[in-house]
């Protein structure tokens, strides 16, 4: 009973990492065209050109890293992969950063995550769906 129960909030992380990747991949890309935009706008004038190339590539470049991660590791859990369990552990702990819906979404995860039932779960999977 208590597999089927944590079974359930494994798929609701994955579930949560998954659409949070895409989500975090699509505002990536969003904001390397507005920043490479705003760029253009006041290259020069008050800030220096190669603090706003640096950010215009760096907040994009991090954001879809990580929204990558989430991704993978989300679609690892749904199949219940143990490298997806400890790569969503890490990318959850990191959120947990990013306050107030990050922290939820990373407190959450952990919890789950680092659960006995959960562990005992990937242990008997091993990377079969069911």
């Amino acid at each position: 009973m208590e597999d089927s129960k944590m079974k359930k909030h494994v798929t609701v992380v994955g579930a949560i990492h998954i659409g949070f990747g895409l989500l975090g991949l699509v505002l990536a890309v969003g904001a390397f065209f507005v920043l490479n935009l705003a760029r253009g706008f006041v290259a020069g004038e008050e800030v220096p050109n190669y603090i706003l190339k640096f950010l215009s590539l760096s907040v994009p470049l991090l954001i879809g890293f990580m929204s990558t991660l989430g991704l993978v590791g989300g679609i690892g859990l749904l199949g219940y992969y143990s490298w997806a369990r400890y790569l969503i552990i890490i990318v959850a702990a990191l959120g947990c950063l990013n306050i107030p819906i990050g922290t939820l979404k990373g407190v959450y995860s952990l919890w789950v995550l680092l659960q006995d039932e959960t562990i005992k779960l990937f242990e008997n999977k091993q990377g079969v769906t069911q």
